[in-house]
């Protein structure tokens, strides 16, 4: 497959991307699955699915839900676990994507298992960037998300930049305490980037969604789609006033409007989830509107 762009290249994470718009992590697999229905190589990047050391089967069913502000999700991070990827999953995104640049999403229970992955991943070519999802939870602090202690979370990104030396992105939660005293912990323990924002408790966000995670096998999820836009620029603007890093702006994109929105609050680049859910032809014509933009 080829890919070409009239707008300049992104210069990013020691690399280029031939356009700003990636493929969210959890809604592309690791690129094959979509083949069929879009030019995977035409996006700037693809953001695999997560990646644990051992596989997981996931929650139970259902685990997707609609609502009017989005889709509530709670698939439990599934994957065929680390082994298979490399044998598998890495060998077909190195022979069949060579434009758009793969991030791997990586979750675990405890740190090491952080660690495992990335030490595991580290020596393939294609992979340009680890994405840490620090909304998992820490089995050895009694279940706590990763990212909701900044002592756990600056620790967690400090060991596994000890394990590599390619770019880390940390995806940060939008309702943390504090995004601006986070996103700076984080950036001294040695990340390279965010991604923002992970999904929004359906708790948080009103009786809809909160019914709306009672139709899930898991009796909850998280929201993502068109109610995360503003939640996302807004968590965009807050670190950029706080780090230089890079920002990969997430959540709600489903026009070009939306991307120049997180283009303009301070992303470098922008991921395209539900909206590529709902209708598979998103993201190739958000590359149209970049390339004509030109």
């Amino acid at each position: 497959m080829t890919a070409t762009t009239t707008r300049n290249p992104i210069a990013v994470f020691g690399t280029t991307f031939q356009n700003p718009i990636l493929l969210a992590a959890g809604t592309a697999g690791f690129g094959r699955e979509l083949v069929d229905v879009m030019p995977v190589d035409r996006m700037g990047g693809i953001v695999t699915k997560a990646v644990s050391p051992e596989p997981r089967a996931g929650n139970a069913a259902p685990r997707v839900s609609e609502f009017d502000g989005g889709m509530l999700n709670a698939i439990g991070l599934a994957n065929p676990g680390l082994e298979q990827v490399v044998s598998e999953q890495l060998p077909w995104l190195d022979a069949n994507v060579a434009c758009a640049r793969v991030i791997v999403n990586v979750v675990g229970n405890t740190m090491a298992d952080y660690v495992a992955v990335v030490e595991r991943l580290t020596e393939f070519g294609v992979v340009t960037a680890f994405e840490i999802n620090v909304s998992c939870p820490n089995t050895d602090e009694g279940g706590e998300e990763f990212g909701a202690n900044d002592e756990t979370l600056t620790t967690l990104v400090a060991r596994v930049r000890a394990a590599t030396a390619k770019p880390i992105v940390v995806k940060l939660a939008p309702d943390l305490p504090d995004l601006g005293r986070t996103a700076q912990g984080v950036e001294g323990a040695g990340a390279d980037g965010f991604t923002l924002v992970n999904t929004m408790p359906s708790e948080a966000l009103g009786e809809a969604a909160r019914a709306a995670g009672a139709r899930l096998g898991l009796g909850r999820g998280g929201v993502s789609g068109p109610l995360l836009l503003p939640i996302g620029v807004e968590a965009t603007k807050v670190v950029r006033r706080v780090t230089s890093l890079p920002i990969i702006g997430a959540g709600g994109v489903r026009a070009y409007e939306d991307l120049k929105r997180y283009l303009e609050a301070g992303a470098s680049l922008v991921a395209v989830g539900t909206a590529a859910l709902v209708d598979p032809r998103v993201p190739e014509r958000l590359v149209t509107a970049w390339e004509a933009d030109g």
